[in-house]
Protein backbone atom coordinates (compact mmCIF):
# COMPACT_ATOMS: atom_id res chain seq x y z
CA UNK A 1 0.00 0.00 0.00
CA UNK A 2 1.34 3.55 -1.01
CA UNK A 3 -0.38 6.04 1.30
CA UNK A 4 0.06 9.98 1.38
CA UNK A 5 -0.61 12.32 4.69
CA UNK A 6 -1.07 15.31 3.18
CA UNK A 7 -0.68 18.17 6.45
CA UNK A 8 -2.87 21.18 6.19
CA UNK A 9 -3.23 22.23 9.46
CA UNK A 10 -1.74 25.78 9.25
CA UNK A 11 -3.52 29.02 10.20
CA UNK A 12 -1.91 31.30 7.24
CA UNK A 13 -0.61 33.88 9.80
CA UNK A 14 2.52 34.67 7.67
CA UNK A 15 -0.24 35.15 5.07
CA UNK A 16 -2.03 37.72 6.39
CA UNK A 17 -5.11 36.11 5.24
CA UNK A 18 -8.06 37.27 7.09
CA UNK A 19 -11.04 35.05 5.58
CA UNK A 20 -9.20 31.75 4.61
CA UNK A 21 -6.28 29.85 5.92
CA UNK A 22 -3.17 29.65 3.47
CA UNK A 23 -4.12 26.18 2.18
CA UNK A 24 -7.61 27.40 0.68
CA UNK A 25 -6.65 30.43 -0.60
CA UNK A 26 -7.69 30.13 -4.63
CA UNK A 27 -4.49 30.26 -7.20
CA UNK A 28 -5.20 30.25 -10.70
CA UNK A 29 -8.58 29.26 -9.92
CA UNK A 30 -8.40 26.28 -7.69
CA UNK A 31 -7.91 26.46 -3.51
CA UNK A 32 -3.86 25.67 -3.38
CA UNK A 33 -4.31 22.63 -1.66
CA UNK A 34 -6.87 21.09 -4.50
CA UNK A 35 -4.09 21.94 -6.85
CA UNK A 36 -1.74 19.64 -4.27
CA UNK A 37 -4.02 16.65 -3.93
CA UNK A 38 -5.01 16.73 -7.74
CA UNK A 39 -1.63 15.60 -8.23
CA UNK A 40 -1.49 12.90 -6.10
CA UNK A 41 -4.52 11.50 -7.47
CA UNK A 42 -3.70 11.32 -10.47
CA UNK A 43 -0.62 9.56 -9.95
CA UNK A 44 -1.29 5.42 -10.05
CA UNK A 45 1.37 4.84 -7.69
CA UNK A 46 -0.73 6.61 -4.83
CA UNK A 47 -3.71 4.11 -3.38
CA UNK A 48 -4.88 6.42 -0.69
CA UNK A 49 -4.47 9.88 0.83
CA UNK A 50 -4.95 11.07 4.60
CA UNK A 51 -5.62 15.18 5.21
CA UNK A 52 -4.35 15.82 8.20
CA UNK A 53 -7.21 19.20 8.70
CA UNK A 54 -7.38 22.56 10.36
CA UNK A 55 -9.76 21.77 13.25
CA UNK A 56 -13.30 23.83 12.31
CA UNK A 57 -11.93 23.83 8.36
CA UNK A 58 -13.25 19.03 8.02
CA UNK A 59 -16.49 19.91 6.13
CA UNK A 60 -15.38 22.91 4.28
CA UNK A 61 -12.31 20.45 2.78
CA UNK A 62 -15.00 18.08 2.24
CA UNK A 63 -16.96 19.81 0.36
CA UNK A 64 -14.26 20.59 -2.10
CA UNK A 65 -13.07 17.10 -2.24
CA UNK A 66 -16.55 16.27 -3.33
CA UNK A 67 -16.45 19.40 -5.91
CA UNK A 68 -13.27 18.77 -7.23
CA UNK A 69 -13.71 14.92 -7.54
CA UNK A 70 -11.12 13.95 -5.65
CA UNK A 71 -11.26 10.16 -4.54
CA UNK A 72 -8.78 8.90 -3.21
CA UNK A 73 -8.78 10.78 0.10
CA UNK A 74 -9.66 7.96 2.59
CA UNK A 75 -10.12 10.27 5.67
CA UNK A 76 -9.84 13.53 7.09
CA UNK A 77 -8.76 13.99 10.72
CA UNK A 78 -8.42 17.13 12.55
CA UNK A 79 -4.66 18.20 13.23
CA UNK A 80 -3.07 18.57 17.09
CA UNK A 81 -1.50 21.15 18.82
CA UNK A 82 1.77 20.60 16.76
CA UNK A 83 2.97 19.94 13.70
CA UNK A 84 4.38 16.64 14.78
CA UNK A 85 1.22 15.63 16.59
CA UNK A 86 -0.79 16.69 13.13
CA UNK A 87 1.15 13.95 10.97
CA UNK A 88 0.93 11.54 13.71
CA UNK A 89 -2.96 11.71 13.73
CA UNK A 90 -2.81 11.06 10.16
CA UNK A 91 -0.20 8.39 10.71
CA UNK A 92 -2.58 6.20 12.64
CA UNK A 93 -5.11 6.09 10.19
CA UNK A 94 -2.33 4.05 7.44
CA UNK A 95 -2.01 0.38 8.30
CA UNK A 96 1.77 -0.84 6.55
CA UNK A 97 3.72 0.11 3.29
CA UNK A 98 5.28 3.55 1.99
CA UNK A 99 3.51 6.60 3.28
CA UNK A 100 4.59 9.78 1.75
CA UNK A 101 4.10 12.79 4.09
CA UNK A 102 3.64 15.92 2.26
CA UNK A 103 2.25 19.96 2.61
CA UNK A 104 -1.32 20.84 1.57
CA UNK A 105 0.54 23.81 0.22
CA UNK A 106 3.36 22.38 -1.72
CA UNK A 107 1.81 22.33 -5.21
CA UNK A 108 4.84 21.98 -7.92
CA UNK A 109 5.35 18.36 -7.54
CA UNK A 110 5.15 15.94 -10.30
CA UNK A 111 4.02 12.35 -10.58
CA UNK A 112 7.55 11.08 -11.67
CA UNK A 113 8.50 12.68 -8.16
CA UNK A 114 6.44 10.77 -6.31
CA UNK A 115 7.16 7.63 -7.77
CA UNK A 116 11.03 8.36 -7.43
CA UNK A 117 10.21 8.61 -3.58
CA UNK A 118 7.98 5.42 -3.57
CA UNK A 119 10.69 3.49 -5.75
CA UNK A 120 13.40 4.62 -3.26
CA UNK A 121 11.83 4.01 0.63
CA UNK A 122 10.61 0.46 -0.97
CA UNK A 123 13.97 -0.44 -1.20
CA UNK A 124 15.29 2.05 1.36
CA UNK A 125 12.98 2.39 4.05
CA UNK A 126 13.69 5.80 3.73
CA UNK A 127 13.54 8.92 1.22
CA UNK A 128 14.02 12.46 1.42
CA UNK A 129 13.07 14.73 -1.48
CA UNK A 130 15.41 17.48 -1.59
CA UNK A 131 17.24 20.57 -3.97
CA UNK A 132 20.24 21.54 -4.10
CA UNK A 133 21.66 24.43 -2.50
CA UNK A 134 22.67 27.74 -4.90
CA UNK A 135 24.01 29.71 -2.35
CA UNK A 136 26.41 29.55 1.04
CA UNK A 137 24.66 28.24 4.03
CA UNK A 138 25.23 29.27 7.35
CA UNK A 139 24.71 28.34 11.08
CA UNK A 140 24.02 30.93 13.36
CA UNK A 141 24.23 31.30 16.84
CA UNK A 142 23.55 34.88 18.99
CA UNK A 143 23.68 36.66 15.17
CA UNK A 144 27.02 35.53 14.41
CA UNK A 145 28.11 32.93 11.96
CA UNK A 146 29.70 29.79 13.84
CA UNK A 147 29.75 27.75 10.77
CA UNK A 148 29.94 27.46 6.87
CA UNK A 149 28.60 24.86 5.16
CA UNK A 150 30.14 23.60 1.99
CA UNK A 151 28.13 24.28 -1.04
CA UNK A 152 28.70 21.49 -3.06
CA UNK A 153 27.84 19.31 -0.23
CA UNK A 154 24.38 21.18 0.57
CA UNK A 155 20.86 20.19 0.12
CA UNK A 156 18.14 22.09 1.53
CA UNK A 157 15.23 19.08 2.81
CA UNK A 158 11.17 19.87 0.62
CA UNK A 159 8.98 17.20 0.79
CA UNK A 160 7.56 14.93 0.04
CA UNK A 161 9.48 12.91 2.86
CA UNK A 162 8.48 9.09 2.43
CA UNK A 163 8.79 6.85 4.71
CA UNK A 164 8.40 2.74 5.56
CA UNK A 165 5.03 2.92 7.75
CA UNK A 166 6.38 0.99 10.36
CA UNK A 167 9.95 3.21 10.94
CA UNK A 168 8.08 6.62 10.96
CA UNK A 169 5.42 4.97 13.54
CA UNK A 170 8.20 4.03 16.02
CA UNK A 171 9.85 7.45 15.74
CA UNK A 172 6.45 9.53 16.75
CA UNK A 173 5.76 6.84 20.08
CA UNK A 174 9.35 7.41 21.05
CA UNK A 175 9.03 10.84 20.40
CA UNK A 176 5.75 10.46 22.25
CA UNK A 177 7.34 8.57 25.27
CA UNK A 178 9.93 11.00 25.33
CA UNK A 179 7.63 13.91 25.57
CA UNK A 180 9.47 15.71 22.72
CA UNK A 181 7.19 17.35 20.04
CA UNK A 182 9.96 19.28 18.80
CA UNK A 183 10.70 17.76 15.79
CA UNK A 184 10.08 20.14 12.87
CA UNK A 185 9.56 17.60 10.37
CA UNK A 186 9.72 13.91 9.33
CA UNK A 187 13.22 13.49 8.90
CA UNK A 188 14.08 15.32 11.92
CA UNK A 189 12.58 12.75 13.98
CA UNK A 190 13.48 9.81 12.15
CA UNK A 191 17.22 10.63 12.11
CA UNK A 192 16.85 11.24 16.10
CA UNK A 193 15.44 8.00 16.86
CA UNK A 194 17.42 5.91 14.21
CA UNK A 195 20.26 7.86 13.82
CA UNK A 196 22.38 5.18 11.65
CA UNK A 197 19.96 4.35 8.98
CA UNK A 198 20.44 5.42 5.50
CA UNK A 199 18.87 8.64 4.16
CA UNK A 200 18.68 8.85 0.48
CA UNK A 201 17.60 11.90 -1.18
CA UNK A 202 15.68 11.94 -4.22
CA UNK A 203 16.65 15.24 -6.10
CA UNK A 204 13.36 17.94 -7.25
CA UNK A 205 13.93 20.96 -8.53
CA UNK A 206 14.02 24.78 -7.33
CA UNK A 207 10.33 24.75 -8.15
CA UNK A 208 9.12 22.77 -4.91
CA UNK A 209 8.22 25.49 -3.10
CA UNK A 210 5.73 25.83 0.35
CA UNK A 211 3.42 28.32 -0.16
CA UNK A 212 3.77 30.40 3.08
CA UNK A 213 4.05 33.90 2.32
CA UNK A 214 2.06 36.45 0.40
CA UNK A 215 5.73 36.37 -1.85
CA UNK A 216 5.44 33.09 -2.04
CA UNK A 217 1.29 33.40 -3.16
CA UNK A 218 2.61 35.43 -5.63
CA UNK A 219 5.10 33.48 -6.99
CA UNK A 220 2.82 30.31 -7.51
CA UNK A 221 0.46 32.58 -9.57
CA UNK A 222 3.35 33.08 -11.79
CA UNK A 223 4.75 29.32 -11.98
CA UNK A 224 0.93 28.29 -12.77
CA UNK A 225 0.89 30.65 -15.30
CA UNK A 226 4.48 30.08 -17.01
CA UNK A 227 3.52 26.14 -16.45
CA UNK A 228 0.30 26.33 -18.47
CA UNK A 229 2.79 27.94 -21.62
CA UNK A 230 5.01 24.90 -22.25
CA UNK A 231 6.66 26.85 -25.04
CA UNK A 232 7.41 30.17 -22.64
CA UNK A 233 8.11 28.05 -19.73
CA UNK A 234 10.82 25.79 -21.60
CA UNK A 235 9.93 22.53 -19.32
CA UNK A 236 7.31 20.36 -17.91
CA UNK A 237 6.73 20.19 -13.99
CA UNK A 238 9.62 18.13 -12.72
CA UNK A 239 12.43 18.40 -14.99
CA UNK A 240 14.07 20.51 -13.19
CA UNK A 241 16.75 19.59 -10.63
CA UNK A 242 19.28 22.50 -10.85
Amino acid sequence: MNSAVIFAGGTGSRMNSKVLPKQFLKVYGKPVIIHTLEVFENCDEIDEIIVVILQGWERYLQCLLEQYRITKVKKVVTGGETGQQSIYNGLKEIRDGVVLIHDGVRPFISSQLIKENIETAKVNKIAITCVKAKETLVSVEDNKINGVLKRDISYIARAPQTFDVSLLKLAHKKAIEDNNFSFVDSCAIVKHYFPESDFNIVECGSENIKITTQEDFYLAKAMFSLEEDEQLYGFKRGDEKK
